[in-house]
């Protein structure tokens, strides 16, 4: 049985809609009564924390920044703030071009899918209602599992819940949080997207196979993995 293994960010989702964030959180502090490049640079401080659950739950998680931000929202702007985080999640998290025909063109040919994500719990908690959960096999989310990438628990988990060999899957990311040094330590073929930029990753580590856009995952997939 052979696997393909996704990152979730700049990967199955448009990395240009990256550049969005910061005014999507902003509309997120307007309903909590913030002022928005705190909240914005109280969100990107906690990332770490947030991302590994440390924070709770994402209506705990806004609470708990407003009041680091010195507010006291009352529980209406609290349920408002959450719907309008939760709406934006959803917006950061929407298919790119091609992702969900690449899913399930991978399907189609007996491929088992799996995902491995550093997310904050908003992305645990919209994830049901995703286009992508019908199309995975098994999904790893760092906020559940209380650590990021590239913790090797994160790439052992996913190979377990798909019942694959580490040896017999291909991992497929655009290099940030070390993912592609981390898929390689834990015996994958590391595959790096480079979005029509240079392969330069965050972690300096530039895998032997490389892809410029997603769609031509189709076409690596057909080589051999590490262990074939």
């Amino acid at each position: 049985m052979l696997a393909v293994v996704f990152d979730l960010f700049s990967t199955l989702t448009d990395p240009n809609v990256e550049a969005q964030r910061g005014s999507l959180a902003r509309k997120t502090a307007e309903s909590l009564g913030i002022d928005g490049d705190v909240f914005w640079a109280l969100l990107r401080s906690s990332y770490r924390d947030r991302i590994t659950g440390a924070y709770g739950d994402t209506r705990t998680t806004l609470a708990r920044l407003a009041r680091e931000s010195g507010a006291t929202p009352s529980e209406a702007q609290l349920e408002e703030a959450l719907r309008i985080h939760l709406e934006a999640a959803a917006r950061l998290r929407a298919p790119r071009d091609n992702a969900l025909r690449v899913l399930k063109a991978l399907r189609g040919r007996g491929y088992r899918l799996g995902l491995i994500s550093d997310c904050s719990t908003e992305t645990a908690e919209g994830w049901s209602a995703s286009p992508y959960e019908p199309l995975l096999d098994a999904t790893v989310l760092s906020c559940l599992e209380g650590v990021s990438k590239p913790d090797p628990l994160l790439y052992a988990t996913v190979v377990d819940r798909l019942e694959v060999s580490p040896a017999h899957c291909w991992y497929v990311g655009d290099g940030g949080g070390n993912e592609l040094e981390g898929a390689r330590d834990a015996g994958m073929t590391p595959i790096l997207l480079t979005n029509g930029a240079e392969a330069s990753p965050s972690d300096g580590y530039v895998p032997d196979v490389k892809i410029s856009d997603l769609i031509d995952v189709l076409d690596v997939v057909t080589l051999p993995v590490r262990g074939m």
